[in-house]
């Protein structure tokens, strides 16, 4: 053989390997979208109690990203099946801003999420469903920690199937964004999460969720304050005549809550709120008129004349296992707005981080944070009080 056919030869094989080698990664990179497909759908699939599936995958390596397009997850069987998650379109990738801080940490966005809550247990339906089966799965998804979260156009549904009409209270519209998840930056702080939630209820109430939290703990630890305002009352038509068999003619409707949890101790408020209602309805039977006419003496007598409002405040105390609501507070709520002094429609700010804290639980790294924060609480409360003499 040549010395020139063995030069031709080895040029060959030098181009070749490179050249197969370049074909299988192609060939990969087109394959790798349906392999992860395959092996989402096989994570869902194995959720006991559950059935759930993704229609698409698409992947940037460059950007260290991928989108999960149409993925479903119900509870049930593939041939009896009640809804529960729908994403249309989720997108986590790498935070690369993180990388400088030295960690490695994720960021999901998510367009138009849906998540139904049924009341009814769905045990009997969808076999041996369990919370934590369908939690655990869906984090093996991301494989790494997500550190922002964002949803955009979300829906948020409590249904309840028995009741005739079906029950639906629903928050859409839903904006929310939460950072710092897994304490990459301002390390020292107690609750170094902020979060903040927009909305709108049934009866176009505005719903707003903002505060502070501590996903790194085992049992998170946080200080949120969330408001539902101006919702039209006849909207919970279908959830007031199930269950107290009233019907509204007019009104508007608030809730608002104040909620802090430290080391698994709760401590908060929810406080329903309505306004310029009217009960009888046109068309309503002798007996429906009989009971909403009580019901409206009742409530003529507890609310307060003077804004036309009937409200209570309800405390909640507990663990996280056990939180009740206290019965006599309650009704000396009631009759505090009816005759005494009525209630306001915000939210009262009178529930702290710190109130979550039982005796002696309290470090002294803790007690400077806090005390930190309240001097610039209310040094901004002083300086808005300025600018509203000001004007």
């Amino acid at each position: 053989m040549s010395e020139t056919n063995k030069r031709s030869r080895f040029k060959k094989k030098r181009y070749t390997i490179p050249i197969i080698i370049l074909i299988l990664l192609i060939a990969f990179r087109i394959y790798l979208p349906t392999l992860v497909k395959k092996n989402v759908n096989k994570v869902l699939a194995d959720i006991p109690g559950y059935y759930g599936q993704v229609d698409d995958i698409d992947i940037s390596l460059i950007r260290g990203a991928y989108v999960i397009k149409g993925m479903y997850l119900n509870k049930g069987t593939a041939d009896s099946q009640v809804p529960f998650l729908s994403f249309p379109k989720s997108e986590i990738s790498m935070e690369w801003k993180s990388l400088f801080k030295g960690k490695i940490v994720s960021e999901i966005i998510m367009t138009s999420p849906e998540v139904v809550y049924v009341f009814e247990d769905q045990k009997e339906e969808s076999g041996d469903a369990d919370v934590d089966d369908w939690t655990k799965a869906l984090t093996e998804l991301v494989p790494i920690d997500i550190n922002h979260f964002e949803v955009h156009d979300g829906k948020i549904a409590f249904v309840q199937l028995s009741a005739d009409p079906n029950i639906d209270l629903q928050i859409a519209k839903l904006e929310l964004t939460a950072d710092n998840l897994r304490n990459v930056v301002e390390k020292e702080r107690i609750l170094p999460s902020p979060i903040r939630a927009t909305g709108v209820s049934i009866g176009n109430g505005k719903v707003s969720l903002e505060g502070n939290m501590n996903l790194v703990k085992e049992i998170p630890d946080m200080d949120l304050s969330f408001s539902l305002e101006n919702a039209d009352v006849t909207a919970l038509n279908d959830f007031t005549n199930y269950y107290a068999g009233l019907d509204f003619d007019k009104g508007t409707f608030g809730l608002y809550s104040e909620v802090a949890i430290a080391d698994g101790h709760l401590i908060g408020y929810i406080k329903p709120l309505l306004t310029d209602t009217k009960l009888i309805g046109e068309g309503d039977s002798f007996l429906d008129v009989l009971w909403e006419g009580f019901a409206g003496l009742f409530k003529f007598i507890l609310k307060n004349q003077g804004t036309d409002t009937v409200a209570t405040k309800v405390p909640i105390e507990g663990d996280l296992n056990n939180v009740d609501a206290g019965v006599w507070p309650t009704v000396l709520g009631i009759f505090k707005n009816g005759w005494i002094k009525a209630f306001t429609d915000q939210v009262d700010d009178d529930i702290n981080y710190k109130d979550a804290f039982k005796a002696g639980d309290i470090t002294r790294k803790e007690k400077r944070e806090l005390r930190k924060k309240e001097r610039q609480e209310e040094r901004a409360k002083r300086k808005k009080e300025r600018e509203i003499n000001k004007g």
